[in-house]
């Protein structure tokens, strides 16, 4: 049994050991823009990366009564090269926002993102980005139409 168990957790740690990437980095960061909050940021491998946004957009509680916490995830794809340290990519996410307040609702925006990378300097790059999507709204202003977003943005990679 407990053989059996022990081979169990090697197995475990290999199959752990070789599905992470050595290549591969996480970052932190923070944005402003269309949305403004925090973000995480996974690489898979050295050319995509796994995008976690916390978005916490306070200015709907100031001019429109209400208060709207979201977030969304996104695939990152590198168009493939650097130049002086400038790196484009492309990528999908799914974001979903819940408002309470004067408009109580939620709402879910599925988008296409495009954006450059700068790296500053080891471990400081900034980022610019736009994203276009529709937007499906639930709620006490359900809605269907165009969403889009912009992002200004730096990140701190740490490991």
């Amino acid at each position: 049994m407990l053989g059996a168990m022990r081979k169990m957790l090697i197995l475990l740690a290999l199959a752990t050991a070789a599905t992470t990437s050595t290549a591969a980095a996480d970052k932190f960061g923070a944005h402003i823009g269309t949305s403004n909050g925090l973000q995480y940021v996974q690489d898979l491998s050295s050319s995509n990366a796994l995008r976690y946004s916390l978005n916490l957009d306070l200015i709907n509680l100031f001019s429109g009564g209400s208060l709207a916490v979201g977030g969304d995830v996104a695939y990152l794809n590198d168009f493939g090269g650097t130049t002086s340290g400038f790196a484009p990519y492309y990528g999908a996410g799914l974001g979903a926002y819940v408002s309470v307040g004067k408009s109580t609702g939620v709402s879910v925006y599925p988008h296409g993102i495009v954006g450059l990378n700068f790296d500053l300097t080891d471990p400081f790059s900034v980022f610019v980005e736009g994203s276009l999507g529709a937007r499906i709204g639930v709620g006490s202003a359900s809605s269907f139409g165009l969403g889009y977003g912009a992002r200004l943005g730096v990140n701190y990679r740490f490991r």
